[in-house]
């Protein structure tokens, strides 16, 4: 059998038949390597491209990038969305056996519960990643798994999603196992991923794309960006969020060096072609 029924017009091949679970892997596969290079693409030609000296004094870091650096992180990247793509097969795979409750019909539940199970699985995707994060900083699982990520110590758009497969796959294994316990809407569950991307692009721009101010204001001060990450990619002991910036604030993780970072990228003249920060970031290893 190789088509699954979910309604009177619509027929899904049986994942788990080797026909269906390859091509279904192909296509996800397609799907997010085309979003990579249409976020990541994006922001690099509108702030490397276009603009570059627009942005120059929003930019972190003015040394030039490592010989061969884009090819690395578009390479490693690409072996990150085919893991993605065989994780997003398996949760098709559950949702097909009825094992997740991922649901498509709006009146299921409450239209309170889009944007809760929006923010809900945000939250708890940041304190799944924070706590990983960390322990893949302890020496030994560092060299193993976090450090390819780390060779882009000067981050760009395109170390989104450079990760070793193994760092890969435990970003991979989030999602099935959360639409295992939480209901959540397939739109819903596709806007998150979109947010993913989203926020992981503009968090390795290594340029302050925030308004100034910003980690003053109510909703700003709890989300994370290019100054807030770049520091991490820096300082390896600080800034281990995601989204947000709520555990580092908790676990008193959250660099020194942030505010006065983000408040000298983002000074009246951020226009202006030269800039050099007085923040000393190397004093805060």
């Amino acid at each position: 059998m190789l088509t699954f029924t979910i309604s009177s017009k619509m027929r899904l091949p049986d994942f788990t038949s080797p026909i269906g679970f390859l091509s279904t892997t192909l296509i996800l596969f397609l799907i997010i390597i085309g979003r990579y290079f249409l976020v990541a693409g994006m922001f690099y030609t509108i702030f490397y491209r276009w603009y570059p000296y627009k942005w120059n004094a929003r930019k972190i870091n003015h040394k030039k990038y490592k010989n061969g650096q884009f090819r690395k992180e578009v390479t490693w990247s690409c072996i990150t969305a085919l893991i993605f793509s065989l994780s997003g097969s398996v949760t098709l795979i559950l949702w097909q056996k009825g094992f997740t409750k991922v649901y498509l019909n709006w009146n299921d539940y409450p239209v309170w519960w889009i944007p809760l199970s929006l923010v809900l699985s945000l939250i708890v995707h940041e304190t799944y990643y924070y706590w990983v994060h960390r322990w893949m900083h302890l020496p030994k699982v560092f060299k193993v798994v976090h450090k390819v990520h780390h060779e882009s110590n000067i981050t760009s758009p395109w170390t989104a999603f450079s990760f070793h497969p193994l760092e890969g796959l435990l970003q991979a294994i989030f999602l099935p196992a959360l639409v295992m316990f939480v209901p959540l809407h397939l739109y819903v569950l596709i806007f998150q991923l979109t947010i993913m991307t989203l926020s992981s692009v503009i968090n390795h721009l290594d340029i302050e794309i925030y308004p100034a101010n910003f980690y003053k204001h109510p909703i700003g001060k709890w989300l994370i960006g290019a100054s807030h990450h770049s520091l991490h990619h820096r300082q390896f002991k600080y800034n281990y969020g995601l989204y947000f910036t709520f555990w580092d604030k908790w676990k008193r993780t959250e660099s020194p060096s942030y505010v006065p970072l983000f408040e000298e990228k983002t000074k009246v003249n951020q226009h202006a072609a030269i800039t050099k920060t007085n923040v000393d970031i190397e004093s805060a290893h």
